[in-house]
């Protein structure tokens, strides 16, 4: 199955939703006012946020308003108007050789996915020839040292580590020193995973921050938090809370291979206008892609990839 392909089955949930009530009320011949407010209920459910909802509509009503619609019709205005918002946002993870090595700090909750995916960018950035290395500041939990460190093996990255509940701060230090002694193009930190309202979890990614700064090196370079796709508006308390604790430079959407709640990304971009990077529908390097602004709009109302 294409990326495209498992995007859509990814967010089949979100789409038969929009999809059941676009069909239900698209009955009367012209779009009315009615309908409108039905769309507008039924994409605010979909966690695609107030502002996105509003101007999705507005959209929708000044290009369609008291004219013939199928419920096609209708999907494909959506689609485009979704592809509006998110295009702004959709940037690639480039790293830039002028920074060597480009530091990669990667935040996030605990399950959002964020250890596979530093390992999916590691393996990903040496199959481009880049030499890469990992710390595994993440030292709350021995089992995400282990993680990083298979991934380590898997790609033939070097990992540096310590004991668990050692020093976070330390060893993203160390795995500075040791990145910019052996030349490495990217070095990618992984931290612990923590919940927003742990306050000395927060601390500790600042302290993270201010280390790898005191190195001279601009570091981090990208401040990567990494979101489950599947929790819908607790997303937004997330990135404010992170942002606070190490400014963001952008986003990567997780899980969205079961998420009845994949309209978060639209309210995301709308509210933070930060980068989404990449989205993941599954577990390989594969299933994790640079995030396309109209193949998502297309999937999210259920169209197909090569529908006009």
């Amino acid at each position: 199955m294409s990326f495209f392909g498992r995007l859509k089955a990814g967010l089949g949930k979100t789409a038969s939703r929009l999809t059941e009530t676009i069909t239900s009320v698209v009955k009367k011949k012209k779009l009315d006012q009615d309908t409108l407010d039905d769309l507008f209920d039924a994409l605010l459910m979909a966690d695609l946020g107030m502002e996105a909802t509003e101007k999705l509509i507005k959209d929708l009503k000044s290009k369609r308003f008291d004219t013939e619609v199928s419920p096609e019709e209708i999907k494909e205005t959506l689609a485009e108007g979704v592809a509006e918002i998110l295009g702004p946002i959709a940037v690639p993870l480039q790293p830039n050789a002028a920074h060597r090595p480009f530091v990669v700090l990667m935040v996030g909750v605990n399950g959002s996915g964020k250890t596979t995916t530093a390992g999916k960018l590691a393996e990903l950035w040496q199959s481009e020839g880049k030499t890469v290395m990992m710390a595994a500041a993440d030292t709350f939990r021995a089992a995400a040292i282990d993680q990083l460190k298979i991934w380590g093996e898997r790609t033939g990255c070097e990992v540096i580590h310590g004991e668990p509940g050692g020093d976070a701060a330390a060893i993203a230090y160390q795995g500075l020193e040791k990145a910019i002694a052996q030349n490495a193009d990217i070095l990618i930190i992984d931290t612990a995973g923590r919940l927003q309202a742990r306050q000395e979890l927060m601390d500790e990614l600042a302290k993270i921050r201010r280390v790898l700064e005191k190195k001279g090196v601009d570091a981090p370079h990208a401040s990567i938090l990494v979101l489950d796709g599947t929790v819908g508006q607790n997303a937004i308390s997330q990135v404010k809370a992170f942002n606070e604790a190490t400014p963001l430079s952008g986003l990567i959407v997780t899980k969205l291979d079961g998420s009845a709640r994949g309209g978060i990304v639209v309210a995301l971009a709308e509210q933070f206008g930060l980068p989404v990077h990449a989205v993941g529908v599954g577990e390989t390097k594969e299933d994790l892609k640079p995030f396309e602004a109209l193949d998502f709009g297309k999937a999210l109302v259920g169209l197909s990839e090569h529908s006009d």
